[in-house]
């Protein structure tokens, strides 16, 4: 049991509940983390979707910016999808007021890049590092990267945009996969958290 990494999904907004049966799957001990105490008790944590103002601002609201930042640049792995890949950015394009970042990524992203809600898609997506073919992505107001710095790398591109990046022990992608029944991304974070732990 003591291989089992303790991850976290940040829950202040957003697909939650997907995002720990899909941790559960991927054979990680999955649980909600609100505050800065519970924050403190895992080894890992995932940024799900949602609206990243909202998120932005909950976060400081519930005191967790200032953590969440501490805990990124120590080295905790974390993994954002969609809302989450904003917050890891070092810069937004066209930030809401009062937007803030957690960052851990050299990337500038665009928010809403892909379209409005009505515009969502699926797509069939190569990630690098990913082994069983393309990995199913859900695209809901999806952001893109619009340019990464040396630091970070790019894992997959989508339309001629970059859709996923790793830098270090964080992972980002503008798609969701955990609404699809497909966890190997779930699983290559655990196996990051793993490698750290």
């Amino acid at each position: 049991m003591s291989d089992t990494p303790v991850i976290g999904v940040l829950a202040l907004q957003g697909d939650v509940r997907e995002h720990l049966i899909a941790l559960a799957s991927a054979d990680a001990l999955a649980r909600p983390v609100r505050r800065p105490e519970e924050l403190a008790e895992v080894d890992g944590l995932v940024i799900p979707g949602g609206e990243s103002t909202t998120m932005s601002k909950l976060a400081v609201l519930f005191g967790m910016m200032e953590p969440l930042r501490e805990r990124v640049r120590a080295g905790m792995p974390v993994y954002g999808t969609c809302a989450g890949m904003i917050l890891l950015a070092e810069k937004i394009l066209d930030p809401r007021s009062g937007q803030e970042t957690v960052g851990g990524i050299d990337m500038i992203v665009r928010r809403n890049a892909f379209g409005r809600q009505n515009e969502s898609f699926e797509a069939a997506v190569e990630v690098a590092g990913i082994g069983g073919g393309p990995v199913e992505g859900v695209f809901i107001r999806a952001p893109w990267v619009e340019s990464v710095g040396a630091g970070a790398e790019v894992i997959a591109e989508h339309g001629g945009h970059i859709v996923a990046v790793r830098q270090g022990n964080v992972l980002a992608t503008s798609f969701h996969p955990e609404l699809t029944g497909d966890h190997r991304m779930h699983a290559l974070f655990v196996d990051m958290v793993r490698a750290v732990k």
